[in-house]
């Protein structure tokens, strides 16, 4: 039995956060009272209240806390919450109360989990690989680090024989899970305040590795080394699993996919050489799960991909690239896939360094990547859980000094859209992990009218 059955009433602290709500979501569809907290309304929360979770946005024990049973409660909370009343009173009262991830890794002892993590690609494929098995019939749940565009949501119930679900690196939540697939896509240096240096956080992705029970349940890119055996993937090199011939054609990119001598084509809508790679990943996951290859073309030529996942628009005489990229790696992913496939194009970066901490530690890393743009406007940093006090002297003005560039402004978020309409460019790319996405829609608005 799972000991999370004997629960009726689930409260969230921090329920806004994209791992938070998927949890959420799914106790919500299987019928029990979800509740919680959180600090700003958002258009995350807004959903979670149209479909019938209680929120509220002060934190004050109002009555729907208080008539809280601590027999049939569990409150569950993430890191990133550092000091709140509502867990304080839970906490005085009895309540039984778990992390995030820890509740996560119980949902998957029950199921057939298919877990992928990396610093790196872990949101799209680990989106695809839901969409693939949705296409393919197969009883499964979800649990995403973004929305896809497919469902709509970062969670989707169709059975529980199989867990989709992203593996977390930061505080080591990966390891409270129970996988039986998985795929590595990175083991890059990050969240560095957790870890304290890149050893050690490959120790942490060897620990994860070393939870998959069989050899060829354990997909890995090549080029990451790890301690033991398991099936590789890679893009323009072979592996056990790998594609090539990638090219653009009407709009879509077409790629082969090779596995024991045999080639399947595919095409999709998803631009990005980084993204055929997670797509190599999801189609050797898939292929040895025991789906077909038709099916699996047919999932990956329908997959329309995930929210702020280099979503791409074009207008007359522009193009908007929108993108979560807020590491080092990740940028440059981006940024070359663009100077690849649109090399005469004059392009604008408008990027939000995400964390005080990533900035300071990654400042040099960003600073080359930023380089690689016509015209650059940096952002005041979000803070997300850290505070500047903690971290005199790392400001977007202290990284800007860094970044060689001829073409650069510091700038505030609330001011960026002027100094955006002034700006001479052929393609925008707005990238960054915190509240940056409050300019997506009056970009959008603004190009459409132009």
């Amino acid at each position: 039995m799972n000991v999370l059955d004997k629960y009726q009433t689930f409260y969230f602290a921090g329920i806004g956060g994209i791992g938070m709500s998927n949890l959420a979501r799914y106790f919500h569809s299987s019928g029990k009272n979800v509740l919680g907290y959180d600090k700003t309304e958002t258009k995350l929360t807004k959903e979670l209240v149209a479909e019938g979770i209680v929120i509220t946005f002060e934190d004050d024990i109002h009555k729907n806390i208080a008539d809280l049973n601590p027999d049939n409660t569990l409150v569950v909370y993430t890191p990133a919450i550092k000091n709140l009343k509502i867990l304080n009173y839970f906490n005085e009262n009895n309540f039984q109360i778990l992390k995030r991830a820890k509740v996560l890794g119980l949902i998957t002892e029950h199921t057939e989990c298919i877990a992928v993590a990396g610093t790196h690609g872990k949101t799209t494929t680990s989106t695809l690989i839901a969409h693939l098995c949705n296409v393919a019939g197969l009883p499964f749940s979800c649990f995403l680090g973004g929305i896809s565009e497919n469902f709509k949501s970062n969670f989707l119930y169709k059975g529980n024989q199989y867990s989709v679900v992203e593996a977390d690196e930061y505080d080591r939540s990966f390891l409270q899970l129970s996988p039986d697939w998985a795929i590595i896509t990175s083991d890059d240096a990050d969240h560095l305040d957790i870890y304290g240096d890149a050893e050690t956080i490959r120790q942490g992705f060897q620990d994860f590795a070393n939870l998959i029970p069989e050899n060829r349940q354990l997909f890995v890119r090549k080029g990451t080394n790890l301690n033991r055996p398991c099936m590789t993937y890679a893009v323009n090199s072979q592996a056990d699993f790998y594609s090539d011939d990638l090219r653009i054609e009407k709009g879509h990119m077409h790629f082969r996919f090779h596995h024991e001598g045999k080639t399947t084509p595919f095409f999709w809508e998803i631009p990005g050489i980084h993204n055929v790679e997670n797509a190599t990943a999801a189609i050797a996951l898939l292929s040895s799960l025991g789906i077909d290859m038709p099916t699996l073309q047919q999932g990956i030529s329908s997959f329309k991909g995930i929210k702020r996942r280099y979503t791409i628009h074009h207008f007359d005489d522009k193009i908007y690239i929108d993108d979560y990229a807020h590491h080092p790696t990740e940028l440059d992913a981006v940024l070359n896939s663009i100077r690849t496939f649109y090399p005469e194009k004059k392009l604008l970066v408008v990027f939000q360094p995400h964390l005080f901490s990533r900035t300071r530690d990654f400042a040099d890393g960003f600073a080359k990547s930023l380089s690689n743009s016509d015209e650059l406007l940096l952002l005041d940093i979000y803070p997300a859980r850290e505070l500047q006090e903690d971290f005199q002297g790392i400001t977007s003005e202290w990284l800007s000094e860094k970044i060689i560039h001829q073409n650069k402004n510091v700038t505030s978020l609330e001011n960026s859209l002027e100094l955006i309409k002034e700006k001479d460019f052929d393609i925008i790319l707005t990238a960054g992990a915190g509240n940056i996405d409050r300019l997506y829609d009056p970009i959008v608005e603004w190009l459409s009218r132009k």
